[in-house]
């Protein structure tokens, strides 16, 4: 008798799967973004200091930070599929408060609102690119990735051609946008039983084992972890500084109108979305570890330049910056998602969490500064902090980390893409 041989499942990669899913996280930031975009006109109307505007940013990222892990953690266990449309329901019920609200308390409640739908969408369509990716992890991240990004440049823009003319009020027109995600997303939802059977399918297939099966010491685990924690929190440290006051800077310093500043601010977020994008794409072909080395390290001298920059260097600085330190995102999530390869929704739900509450924490710190030492003394601070990139040191290679466990009689396939 001859035994049957196993032919390995080829991965296969939804490429439309992955767009749809970049359309809809371009809808939901773009909702996101309008909030730092509509800030020079409510510090106006509603006279906030730059404290309460932060307290505004720590309310929506706090919001849309603890949920994350929770919900991850539950869909790990138990699939939901059409859970990101409900955490669209949450996303437009605060965008239409958020039109209307008359008060200061009205406008946190609505911003908190908003972050309890993106701390919905996040962990599931985070498992669906997941997915969705077969072999090409890092370009489907970049997608994701890719209509986050872009969706958070557009705030700016719509601010400056919808809302500075029209108003508070006219943030009711996007609820659109929430409604259109709604249906992309249960379109979603009904592919990922397809998707989810093919992709378990892979991690019993030799071919995925290269890919989807190691398991690493729980000190390699926490030390990782850890690593990447203090990166993501150097990292959006610096990027809620453009966020939430980049404006202020443009207008305090070189007198530019509203519309001009948030013009400045679209193309500096339009290179997080390049950025991120090319992050993805490279990282599947360097490696995780050397992606995270150059994105978080990398802007160093370029932000110690830029507190002294002019107007056109400000410029050129400012989008150079972002479309290097963008690039570590995708690769980060990757690197976790390497760790705990059983725990996707966990991994999406704590590192997009970790996005929100430690920009949160961060605004609320440098509002605060902002408010002590002026706006531009906060630039001056956030130019050191790509000097916690030198913390890359300490990640564990995982390359080296299955070799130590070959060694000792404990077989595991290679892991392409990592390090």
């Amino acid at each position: 008798m001859i035994a049957p041989v196993s032919v390995p499942l080829k991965p296969r990669t939804y490429m439309a799967v992955l767009v749809v899913l970049g359309i809809s996280h371009l809808l939901n930031d773009l909702i996101q973004s309008l909030i730092p975009a509509i800030y020079p006109i409510i510090r106006e109307s509603y006279r906030l200091d730059f404290q309460q505007i932060g307290l505004i940013t720590l309310t929506f990222q706090i919001a849309g930070s603890l949920l994350q892990p929770l919900v991850g953690f539950y869909t790990d266990r138990r699939p939901a599929p059409y859970s990101p449309v409900m955490g669209m329901v949450f996303t437009l019920s605060g965008l239409a408060g958020l039109a209307y609200a008359s008060s200061y308390e009205l406008i946190l409640c609505a911003v908190a609102l908003i972050g309890v739908g993106s701390s919905i969408f996040h962990p599931e369509a985070t498992r669906m690119a997941r997915y969705a990716a077969g072999g090409r992890q890092g370009l489907a991240q970049g997608i994701f990735q890719v209509g986050g990004q872009a969706g958070g440049a557009l705030g700016p823009v719509s601010a400056a051609f919808v809302i500075v003319p029209m108003g508070q009020p006219s943030l009711a027109w996007f609820t659109a946008a929430a409604m259109a995600a709604m249906l992309l997303l249960t379109w979603i939802g009904g592919q990922q039983g397809t998707i989810s059977r093919h992709f378990m399918e892979l991690r019993t297939s030799a071919s995925a084992q290269a890919s989807d099966l190691p398991r690493h010491g729980t000190a390699t685990i926490a030390i990782g972890l850890g690593v990447l924690t203090l990166l993501m929190f150097s990292k959006n440290a610096y990027g809620e500084s453009f966020r939430s006051f980049y404006t202020f800077y443009l207008i305090e310093r070189f007198g530019l109108s509203i519309p001009s500043a948030q013009m400045m601010l679209f193309i500096f977020l339009l290179a997080s979305a390049a950025g991120a994008l090319i992050g993805g794409i490279v990282g599947d072909r360097i490696g995780r570890y050397r992606v995270i080395w150059i994105s978080v390290i990398g802007p160093l001298p370029l932000t110690l330049l830029l507190p002294y920059a002019d107007l056109l260097w400000t410029g050129i600085l400012t989008v150079s910056i972002n479309l290097i330190m963008a690039s570590a995102f995708a690769s980060i999530l990757i690197y976790a998602m390497e760790l705990l390869p059983n725990r996707i929704g966990l991994v999406g739900g704590l590192f997009y969490g970790l996005n929100f509450g430690l920009g949160g924490i961060a605004a609320a710190i440098l509002g605060g500064m902002a408010d002590s030492y002026g706006i531009e003394a906060v630039y001056g601070f956030c130019s050191f902090l790509p000097i916690a990139g030198l913390l890359t040191w300490f990640l564990p290679r995982l390359d080296e980390e299955r070799h130590r466990i070959a060694m000792r009689g404990k077989p595991e396939l290679p892991l392409r893409g990592v390090a």
